[in-house]
């Protein structure tokens, strides 16, 4: 251990799925880093929609008892264990969202490496790492930024410019105005597509606008949005749609898309409606539905070219500090932000 290192540090756990008030503040020893593995100081961490449904015991996946939660972090290198190659002190780094899926498609095994899944998560403030599983931050984006990447941005990445990449020219719909949705906004626009965005915010819709969005449409002022939409698109329908309502969406969004049209299927937001008739639709259309599960290191690693390159910055609506984490969990429940809710957990 570095000796100018503390010996304690704080970390949040989860010891019960009771909602918010179960987020439990505590000290614990500063972790040292064995071979191969590098300690990481957290600067910051960022909040899904599945850290909320965690507490909430909406979840639908099997959790590690007493979890530190979250998945998304941005930290710098402060101590290197025996063996490490590529990684020196001091360091930007964050890490991918599963520690051991480095390339290709999710395995088994790699599931059981989800940060905040069957191992603990990163809202601490020291933590170990794999060598492996770490991703050099974008050099053009602060703290808070870069720990909005590994879970929402690597997703979006995932989804428009993975096996069935966005082209120049198509048309990509939005569905709100979230971690996920913002990203694939940008990611589109950046790649040479018409975006439309949905929400039932104005407010919100303007901010879209303003990343570039061509078209909006306030759901709750329009609920047949997906007529909206083949308006918009002169009844063709959109290339692509970023799905993160689920099955409460899932018939507009397949009554949104073009014929042999992509849906990436990424949320389970919206409540669930009558869906019998939606394999049966998505045959006669012949549209490509895929389910996105994040994404390996080689996507973050591609993620972080294209933002260096292209200068993009994420949509960051709020930062807490970390002894205000709760109320950062109660600001992305009520759903009022617009992109990411960010935890600060040490000074850059």
């Amino acid at each position: 251990m570095t000796s100018n290192l503390p010996s304690k540090a704080r970390e949040y756990r989860l010891p019960k799925f009771d909602g918010i008030q179960s987020l439990t503040l505590q000290e614990a020893p500063v972790p040292q880093p064995g071979a191969k593995e590098v300690l990481v100081k957290i600067h910051a961490v960022s909040l899904n929609y599945r850290d909320f449904a965690m507490v909430s015991k909406a979840y639908p996946f099997a959790l590690k008892p007493n979890l530190v939660p979250c998945s998304d972090a941005s930290g710098t290198i402060v101590a290197i264990g025996p063996g490490v190659k590529g990684w020196q002190v001091s360091e930007r780094v964050t890490a991918s969202f599963a520690l051991d899926h480095l390339y290709g498609d999710s395995t088994p095994q790699s599931r059981q490496s989800v940060l905040a899944g069957s191992i603990d998560g990163v809202l601490t403030e020291y933590r170990v790492f794999p060598e492996h599983s770490l991703v050099r931050a974008p050099s053009n984006l602060s703290h808070a930024e870069v720990a909005t990447l590994p879970c929402a941005g690597v997703t979006a990445y995932n989804a428009l410019l993975g096996p069935r990449p966005v082209k120049a020219g198509e048309t990509v719909l939005v569905l709100g105005t979230g971690g996920v949705s913002i990203f694939a906004l940008q990611m589109a626009k950046v790649s040479g597509a018409e975006v439309i965005v949905t929400s039932a915010s104005d407010e919100k819709l303007e901010q879209a606008k303003k990343l570039g969005a061509k078209h909006v449409i306030n759901y709750k002022k329009t609920p047949d949005w997906e007529k909206e939409v083949l308006k918009l698109t002169n009844g063709r329908g959109v290339d692509h749609v970023i799905e993160v309502g689920g099955p409460g969406t899932l018939d507009k969004s397949i009554a949104s898309v073009r014929l042999q049209g992509n849906i990436h299927v990424i949320g389970f937001l919206s409540e669930v409606t009558e869906v019998s008739n939606v394999p049966m639709q998505i045959l006669q259309r012949g549209i490509n539905v895929r389910g996105v599960m994040v994404g390996p290191r080689s996507s973050f690693e591609d993620l972080v070219r294209l933002i260096e390159v292209n200068d993009v910055t994420p949509a960051v609506d709020k930062v807490f500090p970390f002894e205000q984490a709760k109320e950062a969990y109660e600001h992305l429940q009520a759903q009022k932000h617009f992109g990411k809710v960010v935890i600060q957990v040490a000074k850059d």
